[in-house]
């Protein structure tokens, strides 16, 4: 019988199956029909290395509550939990390549509450806000926005922790951007005392190996709090030729990383996740379409690059 969003659901997942949901509609899917429908299939053959995996939903800002009960309804039809990505914070990535975000704190504080209304009772995993933090951290947010975005990241929290099945990490950059001395006290004004843990590595490419020792250092700090690390495009470690402000922008020669899993072999790393959509753009930067939208190519290149 088709699911709510028009494909037959997978089958509930058994002992050692990853339990988040495969989106049948994302755009890794999608992609793999367009190809099979021009007779490419060998294009079609790479990219279900990327649609037959479960990625994050990334929420946008308009509708949030319908979207999320949506995407969570789906994934407990199929038997699933769902991967979601809370990115919405106001002056969101600095003005840069991801620019957006709410208006202001009152319509953050609405947007969130929207969210966590969508998902409901259902089963749900979070990450919080990528690079929010770290943007305090370096500088990028200061003064009553520093003090704002810490009070509505700790609001975030409380507020989806009230969901009785939901699971909350708060994003804290990665092995190559800060150090975890520096993050102890951010991520305490921003609740991970109330959080389930953090995120590492989202939308990057450390290694990881680098990224749970980087983890494991920071969750020293922070009351042992376990991790997850994105390991979407991990798989040949970052890039480090060229401009090394523009290293983390559809770098070439990266690799899909390891499939997700929670069976990670480290009691403090709780998943390995791919939170970044694999074929999803950084942004408008060596050939590649605005941030978040497909980039076929790419997509290719990183599944041809899989181990």
């Amino acid at each position: 019988m088709p699911g709510p969003l028009g494909r037959s659901p997978a089958p509930a997942p058994g002992p050692g199956v990853v339990p988040y949901w495969v989106n049948p509609q994302g755009r890794a899917a999608d992609a793999v029909a367009g190809h099979l429908a021009a007779g490419r299939t060998v294009e079609a053959a790479l990219l279900r290395r990327i649609s037959s995996r479960p990625q994050a939903e990334w929420i946008g800002a308009d509708r949030p509550e319908d979207e999320t009960r949506t995407l969570t309804a789906a994934a407990t039809r199929a038997g699933r939990e769902a991967l979601l990505v809370l990115y919405a914070i106001p002056n969101r990535d600095c003005g840069q390549h991801s620019a957006g975000g709410a208006a202001d704190a009152a319509a953050y504080r609405d947007w969130v509450d929207g969210v966590a209304r969508g998902i409901g009772g259902r089963r749900a995993t979070v990450v919080l806000e990528p690079d929010a933090v770290m943007h305090v951290i370096d500088g990028c947010t200061d003064g009553r926005l520093r003090v704002e975005r810490y009070e509505l990241l700790k609001a975030a929290v409380l507020r989806l922790k009230r969901q009785p099945a939901t699971t909350v990490y708060i994003d804290a950059g990665n092995a190559g951007w800060g150090k975890p001395a520096d993050l102890r006290l951010p991520l305490q004004e921003a609740g991970i005392a109330e959080a389930d843990g953090f995120a590492v590595n989202v939308s990057n490419f450390r290694t990881t190996a680098e990224s749970t020792a980087y983890g494991r250092q920071l969750s020293a700090l922070v009351g042992g709090k376990p991790f997850v690390i994105d390991t979407s495009r991990n798989g040949n470690g970052p890039y480090t030729e060229g401009d090394p402000a523009e290293n983390w922008c559809n770098p070439p020669g990266r690799a899909l990383g390891a499939p997700p899993t929670r069976n990670t072999g480290d009691p403090l790393v709780a998943a390995h996740l791919w939170i970044k959509r694999p074929g999803e753009s950084d942004g408008a930067c060596r050939g590649g379409p605005k941030a978040g939208e497909w980039f076929d190519t790419y997509a290719q290149e990183l599944a041809r690059a899989a181990r």
